[in-house]
């Protein structure tokens, strides 16, 4: 196992954000742990996006911006099935040490988890024009 998490923790890279003495506990799994994991996965969490919309909005590429912005976030907040897939590939990443951390506050990690994403997304919606002109 220690071989695994030495090369999760390598792999991912380094903590994102600011972890000062005055950060929770939270914030510091959120900046030490859940953003790397995000970053790391960016391009996969677009491609399992447009393939979301293709699927189930094809609609999609024909609203205005506000409308693809309160899709993304519909589509976290809301799709269950859809939420949990992406949890899944967060989680996945984790160390067994994080994940232990993890279980203990899951819903306060899984809410910054989400709201992190979604806005990754959002700011990354002209990747999702890009790709409805290349079809």
């Amino acid at each position: 196992m220690a071989d695994r998490d030495t090369f999760l923790r390598e792999f991912r890279g380094e903590t994102l954000g600011t972890v000062g003495t005055q950060s929770s506990p939270d914030e510091l799994f959120q900046n030490q742990t859940i953003r790397p994991i995000l970053k790391l996965q960016n391009e996969l969490f677009i491609a399992v996006f447009i393939n979301y919309v293709n699927k189930n909005k094809p609609d999609f590429y024909s609203h205005t911006i506000e409308k693809k912005i309160q899709t993304i976030e519909n589509s976290i907040q809301k799709d269950i099935k859809f939420r949990n897939a992406l949890k899944g590939m967060v989680i996945g990443l984790f160390t067994v040490e994080e994940y232990t951390t993890y279980i203990q506050n899951s819903s306060s990690l899984n809410k910054r988890m989400m709201n992190l994403l979604v806005e990754r997304l959002k700011s990354q919606l002209q990747l999702f024009e890009l790709e409805s002109n290349s079809k």
